[in-house]
Order: C-alpha cells, then sequence, then structure tokens
C-alpha cells in the first residue's frame, strides 16, 4: 500500500479500498506482536469514553464517537481473587463463551455446566465468572481495529441494537454505529456507564466491499487476542 493508498482512504471515510492486514503487519512489525487499541469505560456512572489519541499517555475523552463494528464475540473470564488491575490473565477464560480453557492445566471446560457461571456465584449475587463482549471497531480515516468491551451490564442494550438491526435486514458491519454512554443503576443501587448505541448512517456499496473483506480478517484474528486486562 503506497502513501498516495492511505491518502485515499483518509478522504473517504470508512475504507473505499480493501486491506490485507497480514501484509500490513509482515512489512511494518516482523518481529513484533501486533496490537491494538483500547476504548475504556469509566467507573461509577461516567459518561464519556477514554478514546485512543495522538499521545498514548493522554487518551482523549469523548461523550460519544462514530464507528464501524467489524466483528464482536462473547468472552468469559473468571478470576480467583477479586481483580485489582494489572495485565495477568484469568484462570480461566472463553473466547467464544461456550468452552473456557484454565489457564494452568489447559483442561477445557463447559461453560453453560460450570458454577461460576451461575447466578448467585459471585458477588451481590451475581456471576463469578463475568460474561462481556467484545467489540472490534474501525474509526473514520482509520485502517487498523480498536476494541471496546462490551460490560456486563451493557449487554441488553447491545443484544437490543444488534436485533433491531437484524429486524432492518441489516448487519452490524453495514451500519455506522454511534456509541455514548448513560448513567445506569443495578439492582444494588451501584451506578455504572451503560453503553448505548445507534445507528448513524449506513455505509456506501463502496466501503460495504472493503468492511466486509476486514471483517473477515479481523474475525479470524480475534481468536489469537488474549484477554490479559480488566475486559
Amino acid at each position: 500500500m503506497t502513501s498516495k493508498d492511505i491518502a485515499a482512504i483518509e478522504n473517504t471515510g470508512y475504507l473505499t479500498e480493501s486491506i490485507n492486514l497480514s501484509d500490513l503487519f509482515s512489512e511494518e512489525m516482523d518481529g513484533l506482536t501486533p496490537t491494538f487499541d483500547r476504548i475504556r469505560i469509566p467507573a461509577g456512572g461516567g459518561i464519556s469514553y477514554e478514546v485512543p489519541g495522538d499521545d498514548p499517555s493522554s487518551p482523549d475523552m469523548a461523550k460519544d464517537f462514530n464507528a464501524v463494528i467489524l466483528y464482536h464475540h462473547p468472552i468469559f473470564s473468571f478470576y480467583t481473587e477479586k481483580f485489582n488491575g494489572g495485565s495477568q490473565p484469568p484462570e480461566c477464560a472463553s473466547m467464544d463463551g461456550h468452552v473456557g480453557i484454565d489457564a494452568t492445566t489447559g483442561e477445557c471446560r463447559d461453560c453453560k455446566a460450570c458454577p461460576f457461571a451461575k447466578f448467585g456465584s459471585g458477588e451481590n449475587g451475581g456471576m463469578a465468572c463475568k460474561q462481556k463482549r467484545r467489540v472490534y471497531l474501525l474509526r473514520e480515516n482509520e485502517l487498523l481495529p480498536v476494541i471496546l468491551t462490551v460490560p456486563t451490564g451493557s449487554l441488553k442494550e447491545f443484544t437490543k441494537y444488534v436485533t433491531r438491526l437484524l429486524q432492518k435486514g441489516k448487519k452490524t458491519n453495514q451500519v455506522v454505529t454511534r456509541f455514548s454512554l448513560q448513567k445506569a443503576q443495578n439492582s444494588t443501587g451501584i451506578a455504572f456507564s451503560q453503553v448505548v448505541c445507534s445507528v448513524a448512517r449506513p455505509l456506501t456499496p463502496e466501503e460495504q466491499a472493503s468492511i466486509h473483506s476486514m471483517s473477515e480478517q479481523v474475525k479470524a484474528y480475534a481468536g489469537h487476542v488474549a484477554i490479559t486486562d480488566a475486559e
């Protein structure tokens, strides 16, 4: 890909030319491990996202942003002790919501039958195994996806959004989604930040073709992105 190609993409929104992630990584990141930036959700009911900017040490704050959902999948993670930050992996994790892998023994576990995936096994009557959804997003004028982890308290609203799209014959990677936050409370009265999604606009036919190609590549790559932080 030449600088002319990149300039063309920067002037046209969401990818009007297909990008080959393998070629891009092999040319520029030989011997390095590719990682994706994260969009963070605040604690305590805050309504501004922490969004990657030009300065990694000082992320931007945004009440809303637009992006295309390239791919999304469930992630389950179980920690024996309460998670206090850091980059250690969970004791057990699932990248598909069906089969969990014990980090110590490598044993495969049936998530549906796991006692830690039952209500009442965790704090405040919740599940000890945290069930969230990892969403790969492409922002305007960018070539690589960023990751947003939709927390447990936002899964119901995210499901409603996906269902509304399906009812209209659309998939999540066929529209530009607007992401915002609203303050909500759980059953015990604790405030949290809830993800809200709405359609900003449909993609153009040119954008859809390239986005579909990128979605398939991200889907193939997603299983290799480990759960290593406070997702």
